[in-house]
């Protein structure tokens, strides 16, 4: 079975179907694209998918467990997290501060572990600590750590934000547009890093634009327009797709 798997969304804004019916398949261990033109109802879906949006209708299934009913913190307490097109960093904390964020079931959060398990929190502080610091150096952000997650550029915004969210030990990552507004040599490193954590058995579902970044990162391709599935494939199959090319490429 997929990873993820939703069928028949729908929804709808005073009467404009945003998503109309979209189904959508994550295999276990993948890169997989999320295509369409402007307006095609791809973020849309990303949020359908998380609950960020409450679908009109349809089934979403993730790790075999329907989720289409659980608020968005508690489907990323199942492992399954995203970023956004806009990174949301929080500018007046420090990066590794942003990334200790993620990090779920902290002892420290319970009032009264705070009053009794001191030691227990101290550890606990130490090894998360350690972990991120860990993610940093996967990110490329480790010398960045004590500076304040505004003083970033967008592109490093954009790799603290997949930090964070692999603070939460997940098991897939959508990913919105994690190449737009980034200059052309950090696009290249940030597609580095995803390959690198796909080689570690971490799944991905990516929004993009940039098409040279989808059909080198993605095992396959699917195609929104409308709000509909227009097509889906490997990426080969995708730029050679005649209703794929009118529709997305307007050709």
């Amino acid at each position: 079975m997929p990873l993820l798997a939703a069928s028949g969304l729908c929804k709808s804004f005073g009467g404009i179907k945003a998503v109309d019916n979209a189904e959508i398949q994550v295999a276990n261990g993948s890169i997989t694209g999320l295509i369409g033109p402007n307006g095609a109802g791809k973020t849309t879906l990303f949020n359908l998918l998380s609950n960020f949006i409450r679908s009109d209708k349809g089934i979403v299934i993730f790790d075999s467990e329907p989720i289409q009913n659980l608020q968005p913190y508690q489907i990323a307490r199942a492992g399954m997290v995203r970023t956004f097109q806009v990174p949301r960093t929080l500018s007046r904390l420090t990066v590794m501060e942003n990334m200790l964020l993620g990090a779920q079931k902290q002892t420290g959060e319970n009032f009264w572990q705070v009053q009794f398990q001191q030691h227990a929190i101290t550890t606990e502080q130490k090894q998360l600590r350690e972990q991120a610091m860990l993610l940093l150096e996967s990110v490329g952000l480790a010398h960045k750590a004590q500076d304040y997650a505004g003083a970033l550029s967008g592109g490093q915004r954009k790799l603290l934000e997949m930090g964070r969210a692999l603070m939460t030990n997940p098991k897939l990552i959508l990913l919105d547009e994690p190449a737009a507004g980034v200059n052309p040599r950090l696009i290249d490193e940030i597609c580095d890093r995803i390959t690198m954590w796909n080689q570690q058995n971490m799944t991905f579902l990516i929004i993009e634009h940039n098409m040279d970044v989808i059909m080198s990162l993605c095992d396959r391709v699917w195609v929104l327009a409308e709000g509909q599935n227009l097509a889906d494939g490997t990426p080969e199959h995708i730029q050679s797709n005649s209703h794929v090319l009118e529709a997305y490429l307007g050709k």
